[in-house]
């Protein structure tokens, strides 16, 4: 049975008007399916399980901006059918909506209309891959979405990509001849903003982790003594585990 509320952009409701949707694109985390790049060292499985901590510390992050801000958390997720595999990984405050779309460009630019369509006031896509972003990030988004004129919001990631972009009207341009998934996405994504006129702004940096040295690098910062304990907390227990078995 699945618990949380599917938006239908075909059916726009009145509850999330002003509001600016705080979307994370996920996978249904089923193991083989996710997360592949780091088997090894990860057994399938554990590549699976870390995904889901990794999607519960960015959906906490989430919800704990929404409940002080004109925010809502959705979840934008694929397959259609995989809405109950969500159950115990987001708070029950989420929302869910499917995703369509073939390339991962489309899938991103869809995602944004459909958000409009339900009826969102602005729209900001998140990464499922990037842990370790502050709450803090997400709040000065939604801010910076807030002001008057238009404009797109990047968290940039150290690799060249984003970990999120944040929208007050669909453009389709800045979707459009993107190299996705090469050092080049932020630096294009800037370029086609500019082409149409749009302001600019940006996040602190972060990283996501989707191979074995981000993953390491995940370990030693997370499991260190000076780690603050108000990030990432699953991803966090679940690498102290792996580290005790001597899995990593």
């Amino acid at each position: 049975m699945n618990p949380f509320r599917v938006l239908k952009p075909l059916h726009p409701t009145q509850s999330v008007r002003g509001l600016c949707a705080l979307a994370v694109m996920t996978k249904a985390p089923l193991a083989g399916r996710v997360k592949t790049r780091l088997v090894p060292p990860l057994t399938a499985y554990e590549a699976a399980e870390l995904n889901k901590c990794f999607l519960s510390d960015t959906a906490a992050a989430i919800s704990s901006v929404t409940i002080k801000t004109d925010a809502l958390g959705i979840a934008v997720y694929t397959p259609i059918g995989a809405e109950s595999a969500y159950t115990d990984i987001l708070p029950p405050d989420f929302s869910l909506l499917a995703q369509r779309g073939e390339s991962f460009g489309r899938r991103l630019y869809f995602a944004a209309v459909d958000l409009f369509k339900c009826g969102f006031e602005s729209v900001c896509l998140i990464d499922s891959d990037s842990p370790t972003v502050p709450a803090g990030n997400f709040t000065q988004a939604v801010k910076l979405l807030s002001c008057p004129g238009d404009r797109v919001v990047l968290g940039p990631c150290e690799d060249g990509g984003y970990y999120l972009i944040g929208l007050k009207k669909p453009h389709r341009e800045v979707f459009r001849r993107i190299d996705w998934s090469t050092a080049r996405v932020l630096a294009q994504t800037r370029r086609r903003a500019h082409e149409i006129g749009l302001e600019i702004k940006l996040l602190p940096t972060g990283y996501d982790v989707d191979e074995r040295s981000s993953l390491h690098r995940l370990c030693r910062e997370l499991l260190a003594n000076t780690a603050s304990a108000d990030i990432a907390a699953h991803t966090r227990k679940f690498l102290a585990k792996l580290t005790a078995q001597k899995r990593l």
